[in-house]
């Protein structure tokens, strides 16, 4: 068993040979049950660590909100992306174009499990909600963007090599790069929280006003010591509070006002 998993890390290896595997239809579909199993381990692990900040409980869920992001997230794109392949000429097959994007979500996973061992640093020496939040974001953008660079080396491979890939195939893989991010970006805003916030009680979903930007600009303000919350209220505020709090008489509102 621990074999056949470990065909799944043969493109850290080799990646010209694996390719090549790919294109030749030397693999089976077994692999891509075994992608789908690393995957899985692999993003529910470092949700495991994210939802930490808050309690076991979150951190469970965080692990399973984790996993149905990557899966749904996949589930819902890759149709589109298979069906405009074959419209430009495609050659390869519904399992060789699965195979290829799991390889790339398969190296997206690894990296972000392998940033696990930072986190926990900054969780055990006391880094903010806020921290951290951005911490994650940071460590999914840089894990997609080699994830995203696997499959482009794949597609170009099958386009260059074999001449089984059409050329402007690869333009249009950019272009469903985009709507994968947005997906994904809309589908973690949904799912939230994921890390949980130490001042609140835990919610299995929370409903936020805004949306996923306006939170990471939010998230640096409060970094960068720009707290709105505790912000002191501007004069004629405090004067205006006064009035609706202290004045229930005309003779006192005169007297104010002197």
């Amino acid at each position: 068993m621990m074999k056949r998993l470990m065909e799944v890390f043969e493109i850290f290896q080799n990646r010209e040979v694996y390719f090549n595997k790919i294109s030749k239809k030397e693999t089976s579909k077994r692999l891509i049950f075994n992608q789908l199993i690393v995957i899985s381990a692999f993003v529910f692990l470092y949700g495991l660590v994210m939802g930490s900040y808050l309690s076991i409980i979150q951190s469970l869920v965080a692990g399973i909100k984790l996993f149905v992001l990557f899966i749904t997230t996949l589930l819902i794109c890759f149709p589109s992306f298979y069906v405009i392949q074959l419209i430009l000429g495609s050659r390869l097959k519904f399992f060789q174009v699965i195979i290829i994007i799991l390889s790339g979500f398969v190296l997206s996973s690894t990296i972000t499990l392998a940033f696990a061992p930072v986190v926990i640093f900054f969780l055990i020496t006391g880094s903010n909600y806020y921290f951290l939040q951005l911490l994650h974001i940071v460590i999914f953008c840089f894990a997609g963007f080699f994830g995203i660079k696997l499959i482009i080396d794949a597609l170009k491979y099958a386009c260059e090599k074999e001449n089984i890939y059409p050329k402007t195939g690869v333009t249009v893989f950019s272009v469903w790069v985009v709507i994968l991010a947005f997906v994904g970006i809309q589908l973690a805003w949904n799912l939230r929280p994921f890390l949980g916030d130490r001042g609140k009680e835990f919610k299995l979903f929370r409903k936020y006003e805004g949306n996923f930007y306006t939170a990471v600009i939010y998230s640096i303000k409060q970094l960068s010591g720009k707290n709105t919350d505790s912000e002191p209220l501007p004069d004629n505020k405090i004067f205006t509070d006064s009035l609706n709090y202290k004045m229930t008489d005309p003779e006192e509102i005169l007297k104010e006002l002197k």
